[in-house]
């Protein structure tokens, strides 16, 4: 058995860097802050339910994990979340905007309005306020990278999904005008993703994830892993000279559109 000294050992360097991604103990938010942990940076995540988060930051490991829970919409969660990034590690390099909700599936025509406010208040504000945040805490005066997690969902229509594809395109605009307002400092990309296997998404595949994968070219549905690697890329010197980009990661989805 491997001890903890070995463990240790095999861990790479600390890179200096450290980022926030939201929304972080499951899904795509976990795998996320997975990739940025291996490649050597600190990570503050959030999200609801603070029992999932501990057990989300033993497993990323607890040296170099910060758990804040609360919820995204919060205000006060918001402030807390980045001030103790800046109390505990000392800068805000990256964020990441992963938190999201879909309570409701059907028509926009018979859609309740206070629910399409909740989803932008979730999926839209909360990445704005974040974003706000991190800019005056750190990024401003020492730089920086954000990516802002859309859907495919906000770049196509998405039926019997309005609301989430709406508050998806926002995100897309949003990163736009952050992109803009940040530069030259601080790039601002977005990744549309189309269907991951997480709990978030298990009922577009549950118990027919072979016929959910027929329409994909790669022959399968997308996994955090996949996001992971795009957000890293993104927030990372490879990705130096790009910013307001929305990055389809739809295993070939899109190719099928006309077919």
């Amino acid at each position: 058995m491997t001890d903890m000294t070995e463990q240790s050992c095999q861990r790479p360097a600390l890179s200096g860097k450290v980022a926030l991604v939201t929304g972080a103990s499951r899904g795509i938010g976990y795998g996320i802050a997975e990739a940025l942990i291996a490649r050597g940076d600190r990570v503050v995540i959030t999200g609801r339910n603070e029992d999932a988060l501990k057990e989300a930051a033993e497993r990323l490991g607890a040296d170099r994990v910060l758990a804040v829970a609360g919820k995204a919409h919060d205000e006060a969660h918001q402030a807390d979340a980045v001030e103790r990034a800046m109390q505990t590690f000392g800068r805000v390099d990256y964020l990441v905007n992963n938190a999201g909700t879909n309570p409701v599936f059907g028509p926009i025509a018979d859609l309740d309005l206070n629910v399409a406010r909740k989803v932008y208040e979730t999926n839209v504000i909360s990445a704005l306020g974040f974003a706000q945040r991190t800019w005056h805490a750190w990024q401003k005066d020492n730089g920086g990278a954000i990516v802002n997690i859309a859907s495919i969902a906000g770049v196509s229509a998405s039926p019997f999904l309005g609301a989430y594809g709406m508050s998806k395109a926002a995100m897309v605009n949003l990163s736009l005008q952050l992109a803009h307002e940040f530069a030259p400092v601080v790039r601002v990309n977005s990744i549309a993703p189309a269907v991951i296997k997480t709990k978030f998404a298990s009922a577009l595949f549950e118990n027919r994830e072979e016929e959910a994968a027929a329409g994909y070219p790669m022959g399968r549905l997308g996994v955090p892993e996949d996001i992971g690697g795009a957000a890293a890329f993104l927030l990372s010197d490879a990705a130096g000279w790009i910013t307001g980009q929305t990055l389809v990661v739809d295993g070939g989805l899109f190719l099928n559109a006309g077919v």
